[in-house]
């Protein structure tokens, strides 16, 4: 039975924010589907990203220089200030859109979008989680993009994917 026999009324929807068209839209289409009801808005920023090239070793160096851990910590700093912008952008939404007691986190994390989101609703005891998804993906994630494939696969809780679409 999943998280679905631990919900109360309280528990909130955990939706995957990313600023994108179709997570604006999965975040509207759900409110009407869901709301009105208590939201947490994530949006996840992949932690440690900068660390990956700036302290890539050099040459004949076995350690990286201070001057490079540095600017690795202030482009962490600089890719977290959008994430919490889009994060604060997701939560007037869900208010706008219906979605009451909204919460909103920007988390940075290095895991997966969607493993953040799954231990987020279990840690939340979350209702469900709500993402969208642009279906312009590789052959085999045509239907349904990575971290939705990701969620429908794993999640203990009900998954709501909502697809833009394509006026083509």
């Amino acid at each position: 039975m999943g998280t679905v026999g631990r919900v109360t009324k309280a528990a909130p929807v955990i939706i995957g924010f990313d600023g994108s068209a179709a997570a604006e839209r999965a975040l509207r289409d759900s409110a009407a589907l869901l709301g009105p009801r208590p939201a947490l808005v994530v949006t996840v920023w992949e932690a440690g990203r900068a660390f990956e090239t700036a302290t890539l070793p050099m040459t004949g160096l076995e350690m990286p220089t201070a001057l490079d851990i540095r600017g690795a910590i202030e482009a962490e700093l600089e890719l977290y200030e959008p994430a919490r912008r889009t994060t604060q952008r997701g939560v007037r939404i869900a208010r706008e859109a219906g979605y009451s007691d909204v919460e909103g986190l920007t988390v940075a994390d290095d895991r997966t979008v969607a493993d953040t989101l799954i231990r987020l609703a279990r840690e939340r005891h979350g209702l469900g989680i709500v993402v969208g998804t642009h279906g312009r993906r590789s052959i085999s994630e045509l239907l349904l993009g990575s971290t939705s494939s990701s969620l429908v696969h794993k999640a203990a809780c009900p998954v709501v994917v909502v697809r833009t679409h394509n006026d083509d």
